[in-house]
């Protein structure tokens, strides 16, 4: 039996004042029971998607559906199924984590005791019973995050939308987001996760839309994304004298310089054709102290789609992080934001 779809999205655009083209005809759906990355860096269309599909933004052209409704014409069912949890939380600075539980369960139509009863539920399930009767003040800002996806889980909604949900936390706030979502897709919730933490949308994702510049340059589980790239890198450490050598040996493969000495040659045909490269560099009498080979990343096939660099902060915290560095590969830019 097929999965029923949770998503569905239709030659989606949406064009602001001025000509800014934010979506150009992007199409995918989302099954339910799954978590599905949309990943991308900064201006790509990610949180312009999530506005629409939540209702909070009218497209310009295209059909999109939440769970069978649309989200133009049938707005107010569409706002019965989902949860969301954007990029700001919408916490009271003076209220403490279960009056934010209570309230948000009242809102939702239910009682006095069943608001009590959801909310002691939510701040178990969430981690955060030890914190229930501190003010959001004093929450750290993984914890804030967990409060903000506990409120739009009140009403047990069958698709729930987070938008870049670890954006400016610490590694230590990442994690506990991280686990939350895992929890989520272990339990069969439809997730959609906007994220520019390629480790996110690869850890978390049963599959990955890459958004570039408002279009869908690829989709696929990430283990597909990286198989369809089809390289496998092979880092050697050779004698200066050699690499020459080694680059006439391997070629047309590419070899570039890396860290700390070693070279990288990007193989062609994956790791089916690695010893052919080995063969070629033992044939040309190249001197290898080291050799060792790493499959494609799912930052590999992001670059290899968009040109767009990776960077990785000397603390961590935002290691793997999109930004808009450009190395002239992969499709052209267009407008969007």
């Amino acid at each position: 039996m097929s999965p029923r779809i949770a998503i569905e999205v239709d030659e989606l655009t949406k064009e602001f004042p001025g000509g800014v083209r934010a979506l150009d005809g992007v199409s995918f759906t989302v099954d339910e029971g799954e978590v599905f990355g949309y990943l991308g860096r900064n201006g790509a269309g990610k949180s312009t998607t999530v506005r629409i599909l939540t209702t909070l933004l009218r497209p310009t052209s295209g059909t999109a559906r939440v769970l069978g409704h649309d989200v133009s014409s049938d707005g107010g069912a569409v706002r019965k199924v989902f949860g969301a949890a954007l990029q700001d939380a919408a916490l009271d600075e003076l209220m403490t984590g279960r009056e934010h539980l209570e309230m948000a369960a009242r809102l939702a139509g239910r009682s006095k005791a069943q608001s009590v009863a959801r909310a002691a539920e939510l701040l178990e399930s969430f981690g955060l019973r030890a914190a229930a009767d501190r003010i959001a003040a004093g929450y750290s800002g993984g914890m804030r995050r967990r409060l903000d996806v506990a409120m739009a889980m009140v009403r047990r909604p069958e698709v729930l939308f987070l938008d870049e949900p670890t954006t400016g936390l610490d590694p230590q706030g990442r994690r506990a987001v991280w686990d939350l979502v895992g929890d989520l897709r272990d339990t069969g919730s439809t997730v959609f996760l906007t994220t520019q933490y390629l480790a996110e949308a690869d850890e978390l994702s049963g599959r990955v839309a890459v958004v570039h510049d408002g279009r869908i340059a690829a989709i696929g589980s990430p283990q597909e994304l990286k198989d369809r790239l089809g390289t496998t890198t092979v880092r050697i450490r050779v004698p200066d004298a050699d690499e020459q050598r080694i680059r006439d040996a391997v070629a047309p493969n590419a070899v570039a310089p890396a860290a700390d000495g070693w070279l990288e040659i990007t193989v062609q045909g994956g790791e089916a054709a690695v010893p052919a490269v080995v063969g070629q560099l033992t044939g040309a009498g190249a001197q290898v102290d080291r050799l060792s080979i790493r499959a494609p990343s799912l930052e590999d096939v992001f670059v290899s789609l968009t040109g767009t660099q990776i960077e990785s902060s000397p603390g961590g915290a935002d290691h793997g992080k999109i930004t808009a560095v450009r190395r002239g590969l992969g499709v052209p830019s267009g407008p969007g934001r």
